[in-house]
């Protein structure tokens, strides 16, 4: 019953603005989301929104209005096979994730990727050589790319500076009525002399929801003094759908006066990565919380905040009880608020006394150098100041270096950082093999940071702070055929498979040849899969065909397999 009413609302949704939008929308299917325009993800925001497919590949996805494709990509990662449309009204509607183009598109597209060896490519194309009327069948929905799932990836862009816009304000027919949801909220000491609670440490509050508005749970009245962050954790919704998503704006309120406020429109995906200074990233490094931000780092040029009072901080030093009230609506108007008290209480507190080297300027180049370590951090890599940490450890004799602690990998990097780690008692038939690692000396585990060696030292970039130490990768990768028997017997009617996996620096090369002739392997790493689809344009059938496949890691070392089939 509910799917019905759903519908109804849908199509209902459509005679209300078909005749005049701008834009269709992309699917003939219900626009049902599973992610909005700006939600919060790993170092960047979302520039688009998701459209649920059902779980299934191969939805049909429609020009939204008239134009030209302006760029088509195919990428193993991020948004996998994309085109982009540019439409005379100033913008670009982009479709990503996508299994197929169209077949005069998909010709096009192979046939470079012959041309250049290469499955990988991103064509600038010609105005008016692919010209589309709205409505049209421009591609079918997939799961390609960094996909964690079929769905299709939808954008509205400004085509001259390329910034995304929020989709959802274009009148697609999407049924929203949930207001967002607000689970906790986070005070946060900004100053030595600070607390809350009487702690001088940050304090989640978990919250409740009571007569049409957020309170927190047994209504305590929060004691506080000196300088005050607030946060928020919250997630939008839509009707259809359970998936988590963002929400549209943000006001803080002190004692009835808006203090701060931000609203999702538009941004650059250069200041995409702010969203790590956005949220809290040392609660989200240690909980996997994300908890938004109602005050400003000085390094953070993020463009979403339309109002910013005292950079957000409210300092508390008056002895009075200050009402905190928090409104989030999403982009169709649902609206969410939640209410507490703070009261000012000054208690003396002592900061712990915290040891470091010396401290690190955001607005500033910073270099760290030692016996064995080289550091250096460029300016605006950082969103605040830092009391720099560092320590070496020895580390167990499976490295060829000692442990770098390298300051606290709660805190962010903007951009990343250079440094060299001196290498111990590195054979000189591994140099080619050495490469950085990032550990997790909690947990064990670990993960590449590239590098190169020269002259007893590896040099590589960091994107995180953290424990870093020289390795070297010496195993090459593994190639498991999914539709070969013996090397010599096909399982498969219309294509070849193979599983490809790396155990650290990763794949960096996939080359396939059939007889003595390249031949296009699509890859798609999050499944560690690999395929090329028979191609009797390219290739003669009814024979007995040679193979080899060639597989390579970021040090160099390579597997190779060989069969004979016949096709």
């Amino acid at each position: 019953m509910k799917f019905i009413l759903l519908v109804l609302s849908l199509l209902n949704s459509v005679l209300v603005f078909g005749q005049n939008r701008y834009y269709t929308d992309p699917v003939k299917i219900p626009m049902l989301l599973s992610g909005s325009f700006a939600e919060l993800r790993n170092n960047h925001f979302h520039s688009g929104i998701d459209i649920k497919t059902g779980g299934a590949i191969g939805v049909p996805v429609f020009a939204v209005a008239n134009g030209f494709i302006s760029r088509i990509a195919v990428s193993p990662t991020g948004f996998g096979k994309a085109l982009y449309i540019q439409h005379p009204n100033g913008t670009t509607s982009v479709y990503a994730h996508l299994n197929k183009f169209s077949s005069e598109i998909e010709k096009y597209v192979k046939n470079i990727q012959y041309e250049k060896k290469t499955f990988r490519v991103d064509l600038p194309v010609p105005p008016k050589m692919f010209t589309v009327e709205q409505g049209d069948i421009i591609a079918k929905s997939g799961n390609s790319g960094s996909s964690g799932g079929p769905h299709l990836h939808f954008e509205i862009r400004e085509t001259k500076t390329e910034k995304p816009r929020n989709p959802l304000k274009y009148n697609f027919t999407i049924v929203d009525k949930t207001a967002p949801k607000i689970f906790s909220v986070l005070l946060a000491p900004l100053s030595k002399t600070s607390h809350i609670n009487c702690k001088i440490e940050k304090k989640r509050y978990p919250v409740v929801f009571y007569e049409g508005k957020y309170q927190l749970k047994n209504s305590p009245i929060i004691p506080v003094y000196g300088k005050i962050g607030f946060a928020v954790e919250t997630n939008d919704y839509f009707d259809g759908s359970l998936n988590k998503c963002g929400i549209y704006s943000l006001q803080l309120k002190i004692d009835g006066e808006l203090y701060f406020s931000f609203q999702m429109d538009q941004f650059s995906f250069g200041e995409t990565k702010f969203i790590n200074s956005h949220i809290d990233y040392e609660h989200f490094t240690k909980s996997k919380r994300r908890f938004q931000k109602a005050w400003i780092e000085p390094g953070n040029q993020l463009g979403i905040y339309k109002y910013i009072r005292e950079k957000g901080i409210f300092e508390v030093n008056d002895g009075n009880i200050h009402h905190i009230e928090f409104v989030l609506t999403d982009t169709y108007g649902n609206t969410s608020e939640l209410e507490f008290s703070i009261e000012s209480k000054y208690k003396e507190t002592k900061p712990p006394k915290e040891n470091f080297i010396e401290i690190f300027e955001f607005d500033k180049i910073n270099v760290f150098s030692t016996n064995s370590l080289d550091l250096e951090i460029h300016k605006g890599s950082m969103y605040n100041n830092i009391n720099f940490q560092y320590k070496k450890l020895p580390a167990p004799d499976n490295y060829y270096s000692d442990f770098h602690v390298i300051h606290k990998n709660t805190v962010p990097l903007h951009k990343s950082a250079d440094v060299r780690i001196k290498t111990n008692n590195l054979p000189k038939i591994l140099e080619s093999k050495a490469l950085l690692i990032n550990i997790d000396t909690i947990s064990g585990n670990y993960f590449a940071s590239g590098g190169e060696f020269n002259k007893g030292w590896v040099k590589s970039k960091l994107s995180t702070f953290g424990t870093y130490a020289v390795t070297v990768d010496t195993i090459p990768p593994k190639i498991i055929p999914l539709s070969l028997k013996n090397k010599n017997t096909l399982s498969e009617t219309n294509r070849l498979r193979f599983k490809i996996s790396d155990d650290l620096s990763g794949i960096k090369n996939i080359e396939g040849i059939i007889d003595d002739k390249w031949a296009l392997f699509e890859y798609d790493p999050k499944n560690h899969l690999i395929t090329h689809y028979f191609d009797n344009e390219r290739f003669e059938l009814k024979k007995r065909h040679q193979l080899l496949l060639t597989v390579s890691d970021y040090k160099g070392n390579k597997t190779t397999y060989e069969a004979t089939f016949w096709k």
